[in-house]
């Protein structure tokens, strides 16, 4: 089986992002372009990853140090593509295929790949092109009378006849190693750049007697680079909506197809979902039968099951809420909340590591942290869990059956019994008994001789 090296050159500047950031890590639907050009070549069989770094070396590094097998290679000078690609050929063997990628073409797909680099031969190489109606900018595929590509040609070194042809360079191109190392130590800067443009070596290899081999993808998207920011949301906005598309031939309906944005991987195990406007999903996040979602909530790695109902403007993060929950308006669910079956989350309620038992309700304006929950309980409005002196978490425990008055606070560590009841604004510093009224409050008192202060004129 022939070896398969793919070279990702994410050297760029990016002078048109206007931004201290490296181009290559601006995100595209929540994760760095580069990311997912990686993710992309990581999904080629029996495939070796090296990326050619050079402005922002440093950034681009951490940002991937979890990434496994990956070899770095630093462009010290950035002298063009061909001396970018010939970084890397030192560490790459002679009978290995080198596929050549952009960490700012973020849309590439592993199909289109394949069928590229399946093009290649000992004699032969592969070009990835397409057809623009506006080729401003893009180097033009040159052919004989014959329809074989001889050359490429920059714009910018482009006579007017030249400038008319539409299929243009992508810069993606797959090539044997050995012929490859061979065309870039001939390489010249004879240009408008005075760079060394890897796109030369296609007029060295057709004097070679190699074949060209083109292959175009299935859109245009595909292979559309990133240069500033209005490039990116443009990508960003295809990339939504052919995310929205996906999830719909899977059975989600959604209310606006183009006002959703997915930043991770959706799992469906169930159908007959609906989503509703400016919604966004990120992380890992499963849907599950009957789901619906308000307008303006956010989902970040969740799981939510059968029919549970999300109100407008809820934040779900990091929590697992089991079906026929009902959740919001206006709702919290911090990291480590766990819902079980039935309950209700009203609005303006924060739970964050609260482990809520079935059938439990905590409708109004409460705050519910580092708390287990029994089945069948009430939590009044205006509750709050005390479960932090300043330096250390502590616990509430919430028996079965339970209810808490409105405005109650629970000083942590403490434990209200099964059944008990809490009289409503009472603060409770210690443990309650068991289907017993525990109350905390303070003599009421009246001044009959009292006057409200009075503005002065």
């Amino acid at each position: 089986m022939v070896t398969l090296s793919t070279v990702i050159l994410a050297a760029g500047q990016g002078t048109r992002m206007r931004s201290h950031l490296p181009k290559v890590l601006h995100p595209l639907a929540g994760r760095p372009l580069l990311a997912h050009v990686l993710q992309t070549s990581q999904s080629l069989a029996n495939n070796t990853n090296y990326v050619v770094y050079g402005h922002g070396g440093e950034q681009v590094q951490q940002a991937f140090a979890n990434w496994k097998e990956l070899t770095w290679i630093e462009q010290t000078e950035q002298l063009g593509t061909g001396h970018a690609v010939a970084q890397a050929l030192p560490q790459i063997e002679d009978d290995a295929t080198v596929l050549v990628l952009y960490g700012d073409v973020p849309l590439i797909q592993s199909k289109t790949l394949q069928f590229l680099t399946q093009a290649v031969t000992a004699n032969s190489l592969a070009i990835l092109t397409v057809d623009l109606e506006q080729p401003t900018g893009y180097g033009r595929i040159v052919r004989d009378h014959r329809g074989q590509v001889v050359r490429i040609v920059e714009e910018k070194d482009a006579d007017a006849i030249t400038r008319k042809i539409t299929e243009v360079n992508t810069g993606i191109l797959a090539a044997p190693a050995r012929a490859l190392r061979k065309w870039l130590a001939a390489l010249q800067p004879n240009n408008a750049q005075s760079e060394y443009y890897l796109t030369d070596i296609i007029a060295l290899a057709v004097a070679d007697g190699f074949h060209i081999h083109t292959q175009q993808p299935h859109s245009e998207q595909e292979v559309l680079g990133v240069n500033d920011r209005i490039q990116l949301a443009s990508l960003e906005r295809y990339y939504q909506l052919q995310q929205a598309h996906d999830l719909m031939r899977h059975g989600v309906s959604l209310a606006d197809p183009s006002r959703l944005d997915i930043r991770g991987e959706v799992t469906l195990t169930g159908q007959d979902i609906f989503i509703d406007v400016n919604v966004i999903l990120s992380g890992q996040v499963s849907l599950g039968e009957g789901v619906s979602i308000g307008a303006n909530c956010v989902i970040q790695d969740a799981i939510i099951g059968d029919h549970v109902e999300i109100l407008p403007n809820s934040v779900v993060e990091d929590a697992v809420v089991a079906q026929g929950c009902h959740i919001g308006p206006f709702a919290r669910l911090r990291p480590g909340t766990m819902l079980a079956e039935g309950v209700r989350v009203g609005n303006f309620v924060e739970l964050k590591k609260a482990d809520v038992g079935q059938d439990s309700k905590i409708n109004h304006l409460s705050y519910i942290g580092d708390c287990d929950i029994g089945r069948a309980v009430n939590v009044g409005a205006g509750t709050i869990t005390c479960n932090y002196d300043g330096v250390n978490k502590f616990k509430t425990t919430i028996g079965d059956g339970a209810f808490i008055g409105s405005d109650t606070q629970l000083v942590a560590p403490v434990t209200v019994g099964a059944g008990a009841t809490i009289g409503a604004g009472s603060t409770i510093t210690k443990d309650t008994p068991e289907n017993q009224l525990s109350l905390s409050r303070s003599k009421q008192v009246s001044f009959p001789q009292w006057q409200r202060p009075q503005k002065k004129a």
